[in-house]
């Protein structure tokens, strides 16, 4: 089966996924409170992959992942409070305004920290989810409307699954389009070896910084979504250890997969729900339990699978048909 055969029939398995979920959710069997959680698996899918970028295919060892969400959360719940009078058009701007946010404070912080490597960028970016939490707690220096430690409320809910899903499908495209583009494969090539890179003519610094933003782009856009699936956003959402859950999104599925990244997010998302049903049985003191599971599932994982679950294997149809560009080169020469 060639490409094209396989990408329509992937696009049709998408859109009929899409139907079956809003029947199921239109005849009531996925009742509102498993459609917010299916809409936060969406969001950690887009947030997942913006990691993926970052850290997955560019090699940026990042641990303040949720700090970006949390500034798109806060920025684009904002805006859509304040001119909330607009109706769509202000939940729709605020998407935008949340992405840019994120995007343009981690072009920011990313000029000076992406000169450091390995553990050492990752305390840089430990520190800086520090930052951004604190700045949360006292945010309501800033503006009555965004709630300091008491979180912010009244942002417009948009809980339709359809919202989530399509634009998680969309930046998945885009997503796959960068990575096998020249910028992704640059990418590549400086998460194997930077020196070697630098050496055939890629920019490792340029580099860096435009997967870093695009990484933190997605980061803002999931945190829009975020605000507009809850109807409360506190800044506990945005803590180190919500940087945790993305990190073991993408090292569970594959350092460099982007197939892996979808499915764990998907699975990560409903398995913390799983966990969180099950020790609240159990009993309050039970709930403290969950980190100890989660650093348990990623040690097991580790061990038995260090490459991660798909292990950098790529759904076949996401991978471009190179055999005919290869055929027809050696025919011509």
């Amino acid at each position: 089966m060639n490409k094209t055969k396989q990408m329509v029939l992937a696009l049709v398995g998408v859109a009929v996924l899409d139907l079956v979920l809003w029947i199921l959710i239109r005849i009531g069997i996925i009742g509102p409170y498993w459609q917010i959680i299916l809409n936060e698996s969406m969001i950690y899918v887009i947030g997942g992959l913006g990691l993926s970028i970052i850290y997955g295919f560019t090699g940026q060892f990042s641990l303040g992942h949720a700090a970006f969400v949390g500034i798109g959360a806060y920025c684009a719940g904002w805006f859509a409070i304040t001119f909330s009078h607009y109706g769509i058009w202000a939940s729709l701007g605020s998407l935008v305004v949340g992405m840019v946010s994120a995007g343009l404070v981690g072009y920011l912080i990313g000029v000076p920290i992406l000169r450091l490597k390995s553990d050492y960028l990752g305390i840089a970016t430990l520190g800086f989810n520090f930052i951004v939490y604190d700045g949360m707690q006292n945010s309501d220096k800033l503006s009555s409307v965004l709630g300091g430690a008491q979180g912010m409320t009244g942002v417009p809910q948009f809980q339709t699954f359809e919202w989530y899903f399509v634009t998680a499908v969309i930046v998945f495209i885009l997503v796959r389009n960068l990575v096998f583009s020249s910028h992704g494969r640059a990418c590549t090539a400086i998460r194997e070896n930077e020196t070697a890179a630098d050496v055939v003519g890629v920019s490792p610094a340029r580099t860096k910084i435009m997967a870093f933003t695009v990484g933190c782009v997605l980061a803002g856009l999931g945190g829009a979504l975020y605000a507009h699936n809850y109807p409360y956003v506190n800044p506990d959402s945005f803590s180190f250890l919500e940087s945790i859950n993305y990190l073991i999104i993408v090292v569970l599925g594959g350092l460099g997969s982007m197939t892996g990244t979808v499915i764990t997010a998907v699975g990560w998302a409903f398995l913390l729900e799983v966990l969180r049903m099950f020790l609240s049985l159990l009993g309050p003191s039970f709930i403290n339990l969950r980190g100890v599971l989660y650093a348990l599932i990623l040690v097991i994982v580790i061990i038995l699978r260090p490459q991660g679950i798909f292990g950098g294997i790529e759904a076949s149809f996401l991978v471009p048909h190179i055999g005919r560009r290869k055929s027809d080169a050696a025919a011509g020469s």
